[in-house]
């Protein structure tokens, strides 16, 4: 027990593991795949106004570590056994999140659009077709 916690500990170090309850984007660069978001998300005029999370993560205590957790583990287990797609894609369930955020964000400009919520469904209008590069320019 004392191996595997010691395993687990170090791992969580070496990881960085610490800079993922933050909320500082530098943390998304930790694994090498992030580096490219990073940069346009650094060129984009998002840049002054958001962070990842802002965009990434629901915005209720809770449900953001939460969905952090879970992130985390998808994802360093994908790295580990170097099972991900280069480059990196956003999974559905992760597109919904920044669907509800950038309708949050912007409902001064999307209160009038019927059917914008991504929790309606596939027949919902989708802000990323359109402005897929908001937020991570290239």
């Amino acid at each position: 027990m004392g191996f595997i916690a010691g395993l687990a500990g170090y791992t969580f170090y070496y990881a960085k593991g610490t800079s993922y309850l933050s909320n500082r984007p530098e943390a998304c660069t930790n694994c090498h795949v992030m580096q490219a978001e990073y940069d346009g998300w650094v060129k984009s005029n998002h840049h002054t106004v958001s962070t990842c999370n802002d965009c990434h993560m629901p915005s209720g205590f809770f449900s953001k570590y939460i969905t952090k957790m879970l992130n985390g583990y998808h994802h360093s287990t994908a790295f580990t056994l170097m099972n991900f797609h280069e480059p990196i894609q956003i999974k559905e369930k992760n597109k919904d999140i920044v669907l509800n955020n950038c309708v949050r964000c912007h409902q001064d400009l999307t209160h009038d659009i019927k059917g914008l919520s991504a929790h309606q469904g596939k027949n919902t209008l989708d802000c990323l077709h359109c402005h897929a590069e908001v937020g991570h320019s290239r």
